[in-house]
């Protein structure tokens, strides 16, 4: 999760599966993002997508997409020597639960180990 008003600095990059200019603010969402591109079962993503009416403030989700069989799934980028952090937890589980709410269930976490992506459920 970002703050909706991010001010760092960003690398656009334009995928075929995603139907607007991609804004990536680091290194996990780039690699993701080229790896959903690759993905076959994944037919479309959107990036930094506004999480409406949420208590903790305004903040995106890193990624939706849209797979082939028609579902979503929702990933969060995070950075591994965060996920301990107060704030961070909080984030994460505002991010699953307004998903849920929203009928997505196929919700995780990307983060770094070793300049490598692992997925978290």
């Amino acid at each position: 999760m970002k703050p909706k008003m991010i001010k760092d600095r960003c690398t656009k990059k334009k995928f075929t599966k995603c139907s607007e200019v991609a804004k990536l603010y680091d290194k996990i969402q780039i690699a993701y993002a080229d790896a959903l591109e690759e993905d076959p079962d994944i037919s479309s993503f959107k990036c930094n997508v506004p999480l409406e009416d949420l208590e903790e403030g305004d903040f995106t989700t890193d990624f939706v997409c849209m797979k082939a069989d028609g579902d979503y799934r929702v990933r969060e980028c995070v950075w591994r020597k965060k996920l301990t952090l107060p704030r961070t937890a909080k984030l994460l589980d505002a991010s699953k639960k307004y998903w849920l709410r929203h009928g997505v269930s196929d919700w995780g976490k990307i983060i770094t180990l070793r300049d490598h992506l692992i997925i978290l459920f």
